[in-house]
């Protein structure tokens, strides 16, 4: 068996990767290319990839072969549709980095609720020292407890930012992306309903023809003026021009990003320009990244592997 992982950077240098070793000839690649893709796995048993592209042309010219490996949940990086017509198997990996990413939404939240970074900076630059009091109120911050947070996506992530919210004491509402009708112990209410009425509004659904382009400058004129805004789903669901304007225009409080439409971002993506910078928290795609999620992924893949060559379907896609 040959096994290429085409671009090992994105789990990260700190992570072990000579498990997969037991399983034959073993190579990484840090980074692929488009134009290097083919070369590397034609003749390739299976192929590892997180963001790498496989599409029908990588498929046709990998002539061995016969397991994608998906290194993420998501797999919109993979014709799964051809895979399977060519006898191709592909499974990802899900569950990995719920609690990761669950503690980077508090993380944002409480960066931009209340104002860590200027806080941080009015004791470094020697403020502190010099007041004549022992505190600072100078940019006031409201507690989650009693307010109402609004989560959109009400997936495993969703269910566990809704638990932990409660345990701050908030109430908590969802709009469900899909419209799929399942008992919830949280009140399903409309879009409109989520935006007008709660403080935080955190988004953790996937990217699909129902979200893409969800969140716009109308839906964002909903909220309140001291509302945030997170987004930990997928970049194309919040509108970047819109939410550029909207901050500009403190229709809205605060907003943390992890996720953008363009990964990387853009040089001239109107938020790296907005006026009103301090309202705006922006991490590279990071959520999912704790060290234990990581591991974890990494072992989940090789446990994917082992099971096709057992012949049994854990986390099979097609």
């Amino acid at each position: 068996m040959k096994i290429v992982f085409l671009d090992a950077k994105t789990v990260g240098n700190d992570i072990d990767l000579s498990i997969f070793n037991q399983f034959g000839d073993f190579v990484s690649y840090e980074t692929t290319p488009p134009d290097k893709t083919i070369e590397r796995v034609k003749d390739a048993d299976i192929i590892i990839t997180n963001k790498v592209v496989i599409d029908k042309n990588v498929i046709n010219n990998a002539k061995k072969l016969k397991l994608i490996c998906e290194a993420a949940t998501g797999y919109n990086n993979i014709d799964i549709n051809y895979a399977k017509e060519k006898g191709v198997q592909v499974r990802n990996v899900a569950g990995y980095s719920t609690e990761s990413v669950v503690q980077h939404t508090f993380a944002m939240l409480f960066y931009l609720l209340e104002h860590l970074k200027y806080y941080d900076e009015y004791v470094k630059s020697g403020k502190y020292a010099k007041s004549d009091i022992f505190t600072h109120i100078g940019k006031p911050f409201w507690k989650i407890n009693g307010k109402t947070w609004g989560i959109i996506g009400l997936g495993t992530i969703g269910r566990r930012v809704a638990q932990v919210a409660e345990s701050f004491g908030a109430k908590v509402i969802y709009y469900s992306t899909s419209g799929v009708e399942r008992k919830e112990n949280y009140k399903k209410v409309s879009l409109e309903e989520l935006l007008k009425t709660s403080d935080i509004v955190s988004i953790h659904a996937p990217l699909n023809e129902k979200t893409r382009g969800l969140i716009k400058y109308n839906q964002l004129k909903l909220m309140k003026k001291t509302a945030i805004l997170l987004n930990l789903g997928r970049g194309g669901i919040v509108n970047e021009n819109d939410l550029a304007r909207a901050l500009d225009e403190n229709l809205i409080a605060g907003a943390g990003l992890d996720v953008l439409e363009k990964e990387p971002i853009n040089e001239d993506n109107p938020l790296l320009k907005i006026k009103n910078s301090e309202k705006l928290f922006i991490t590279p795609h990071i959520a999912w990244t704790s060290i234990e999620a990581r591991k974890k992924l990494i072992q989940e893949i090789a446990e994917n592997i082992s099971t096709f060559l057992k012949g049994i379907d854990k986390n099979r896609i097609v």
